[in-house]
């Protein structure tokens, strides 16, 4: 049977979802390592700079419905639970004097600066900045501290790849000691799925070539899903914006452009450097032809992107109108339509993992066509 095989091939299927997670792992740090002149070139004014909230004469705090929606739907150095109680997560700054690890709690939810070994940090919007004993940002030496902390869009992908790893070893081992019986349990929910996978997007736009690129199909499919679920749970170890984040988009589509062209055939490069038209037209065409090479991934991370976080800053806004208008009628009509939201996003969240499986196997199918193109 084709999925036990595909299921049974431990080698191919730890393989595939290590390689996507070290590679998440691997471009997510760096980029918290903003570029110097933008992630420390907050001036001393900046230093002091708006607080989120701003207190109307009665001292009673004004509601700020776009800081707490983008506080949510960004990455962070803690992760909130509840009330004034969050998680710290470790902090790891390479600088030019050698590498700082801390906890993210030194610096009491931004409050407060932190006093390393070399330099003095501090949280300047959920970034860290190098600031001097007056607490004003130092720019100059904020240009040689690179930050590869432990995110809370890292943890959140260590999580999806556990449980990535726990259903599908749980699965595999299901089909060697129930070789030729019918499913149960886990597996009579996951082998539908897969089979999904399998006959309605692999084989329909790869082809016979389907069985090579089922593990890396499956990866993909079952990293978007269970991230874009994680997402929409609201108390840890859910919230995090994960596929809402455009890095992770980013990289998601990248690892489908090296696929797709690494597997390209003669006849998909011929259409590309040689396309079936007057030679006098190649100037034009074989531009354009690489222009669409790059932007079909492209439009894979704006739309997985575009969709996720618009899903969680739809759900916040409705939520936030109970606080806007500070009234609990509001509540029944704004809890009537976050349900309504949730629901939808449930949908969305399967939807958007299929659309970008399905173009992706789409894109491989016809990088692998061995026909030559008309």
């Amino acid at each position: 049977m084709l999925l036990s095989r595909i299921l049974n091939t431990k080698k191919i299927r730890l393989s595939a979802v290590f390689a996507l997670f070290s590679a998440v792992f691997i471009f997510q740090s760096p980029l918290k390592a903003q570029n110097p002149d933008t992630a420390f070139s907050a001036s001393a004014e900046t230093d002091a700079s708006i607080p989120a909230v701003e207190q109307p004469a009665h001292g009673e705090e004004k509601f700020d419905p776009a800081v707490a929606i983008m506080g949510h739907i960004a990455d962070s150095h803690e992760w909130h639970l509840w009330g004034h109680t969050s998680l710290p997560l470790p902090i790891i700054l390479y600088t030019d004097k050698g590498i700082e690890t801390f906890s993210s709690s030194k610096f009491e939810h931004g409050t407060k600066a932190y006093q390393g070994k070399y330099y003095t940090y501090k949280l300047i919007d959920d970034k860290i900045a190098v600031v001097d004993v007056a607490g004003n940002v130092d720019k100059e030496a904020g240009k040689r501290v690179y930050d590869f902390s432990i995110t809370k869009n890292i943890v959140s992908i260590w999580i999806a790849v556990v449980l990535l790893l726990l259903i599908f070893t749980s699965v595999a081992s299901a089909y060697k000691k129930r070789e030729g019986r019918a499913p149960k349990g886990l597996q009579s929910f996951i082998e539908p799925v897969i089979l999904f996978v399998r006959d309605d997007i692999a084989i329909p736009n790869i082809g016979y070539k389907y069985a090579r690129f089922m593990p890396f199909l499956l990866t993909i499919f079952f990293f978007i899903w269970i991230n874009n679920l994680l997402g929409l749970i609201p108390i840890f170890p859910g919230g995090a914006n994960v596929t809402g984040n455009i890095f992770i988009t980013f990289l998601l589509a990248f690892i489908v452009l090296l696929v797709v062209n690494l597997n390209g055939n003669k006849y998909y490069w011929k259409h590309i450097l040689k396309p079936d038209v007057p030679w006098w037209l190649y100037p034009i065409m074989i531009p354009v032809e690489i222009i669409g090479v790059i932007s079909k991934p492209f439009a894979l991370m704006i739309r997985l992107y575009a969709n996720i976080s618009a899903g969680h800053i739809i759900v916040l806004s409705l939520i936030s109108l109970i606080f806007i208008f500070k009234t609990i009628a509001v509540a029944p009509v704004s809890v009537a339509f976050v349900l309504f939201m949730l629901v939808l996003e449930l949908l969305v969240a399967f939807l958007q993992a299929f659309i970008f499986t399905i173009l992706t196997a789409l894109f491989i199918g016809s990088a692998v066509d061995e026909h030559p193109h008309q």
